[in-house]
């Protein structure tokens, strides 16, 4: 009848079915995790190329002359003349406080770090608009 020897490969076979099914298994996983990320990333393209398309017909500017015709009035949109366009060169040098040079700061960079407090917001104004 069976040897031992017969029970003992019997069972490593078994074994070895066992573990290839496993490891088979686990492939079958991480491949559908793999797709479901490129369906993700799929997705997350196609997105961003309509709001680039989106974008570019609300940045038309024969659609933004005729928004700023219909809203002149609230707006106060004015055309910019030719004088304000300037050069660095033509911009008045900033005059120095006694607190500038005080403080070491005598041009360069705007550097309101000073001025910070913490939890406070970042007091460092970018722009025409203050926060």
């Amino acid at each position: 009848m069976f040897r031992t020897s017969d029970i003992v490969l019997i069972a490593v076979m078994v074994g070895a079915a066992a573990l290839t099914y496993k490891a088979k298994r686990e492939a079958e996983e991480q491949l559908a995790s793999v797709q479901k990320i490129h369906a993700q990333i799929r997705y997350e393209e196609d997105t961003i190329d309509l709001l680039k398309a989106d974008w570019s017909l609300l940045t038309q500017p024969s659609r933004l002359q005729k928004l700023a015709e219909l809203y002149k009035s609230q707006l106060e949109l004015e055309p910019v003349s030719a004088r304000q366009i300037v050069g660095i060169g033509d911009l008045p040098a900033k005059s120095l406080d006694i607190q500038d040079i005080l403080s070491g700061r005598q041009g360069g960079m705007a550097d309101n770090s000073d001025q910070a407090r913490p939890g406070s917001k970042d007091p460092v104004v970018t722009g025409g608009i203050a926060q």
